[in-house]
């Protein structure tokens, strides 16, 4: 592919929702990945008719390179680690708490930003997790395994963009994964939209409290 494959986030959603059309008869809950996952979780719960939610989950970086990824956490006291990685470059366990720490911590303020306590009730119900573009998969994954733990009838993860190796390990441990585009050769998920601006804590807040308000309204189908 020579060129971007979404206009933005809501094309991205809107993509998806199609091919995600065959789980609307199971009364889906949607789980976006803040914060750009969010904005194309809206769409598809929309489109849908399903409740939005969001599940928090944080890249862990390098200490001293934050944009070099070693790991992730999430709720549930998930945490992933590239042990590899931290051993060849030499990180000790203090640095690498640290680093945890101070995520959990950032975690911990988004969730209560962004839904107040507890957690999304996916108990034994189709799980659609989202998010707008996957590099390597170990915030996802790490979110999966949160989800997970919260006792989901299903996972499906749904995704604008990503490598196809990524969408090939990520399969392992969710029970669908979609992904509207696998370009080759991948380098960054921002390139393959024309507008990838950042999105901020108030979006998020506001698509929530939007599907909230569509839900109440009785929007959704019981």
């Amino acid at each position: 592919m020579d060129g971007p494959v979404f206009r933005d986030r809501r094309e991205a959603g809107r993509v998806l929702a199609k091919q995600l059309k065959k789980y609307r008869g199971e009364n889906p809950i949607v789980l976006g990945l803040p914060r750009g996952g969010v904005v194309v979780a809206y769409e598809i719960a929309q489109a849908l008719d399903a409740p939005m939610d969001v599940i928090v989950a944080r890249k862990l970086g390098a200490p001293n390179q934050p944009e070099l990824g070693i790991g992730a956490v999430a709720p549930g006291g998930v945490i992933l680690l590239d042990e590899h990685a931290i051993k060849m470059l030499g990180y000790t366990s203090t640095e690498i708490n640290e680093v945890a720490e101070r995520e959990r911590a950032e975690m911990r303020r988004r969730l209560h930003d962004y839904r107040g306590d507890g957690e999304p009730d996916v108990r034994g119900k189709t799980v659609i997790l989202v998010d707008d573009g996957l590099a390597t998969g170990v915030t996802a994954l790490a979110a999966a395994r949160a989800v997970r733990q919260m006792g989901p009838r299903k996972i499906v993860l749904a995704v604008g963009v990503c490598p196809a190796d990524t969408a090939e390990m990520l399969r392992a441990e969710v029970d669908e994964v979609i992904c509207a585009a696998t370009p080759k050769p991948f380098h960054a998920v921002g390139l393959w939209f024309e507008n990838f601006d950042q999105t901020t804590d108030e979006e998020v807040i506001d698509l929530l409290d939007r599907s909230r308000e569509r839900i109440n309204s009785g929007g959704v189908r019981s």
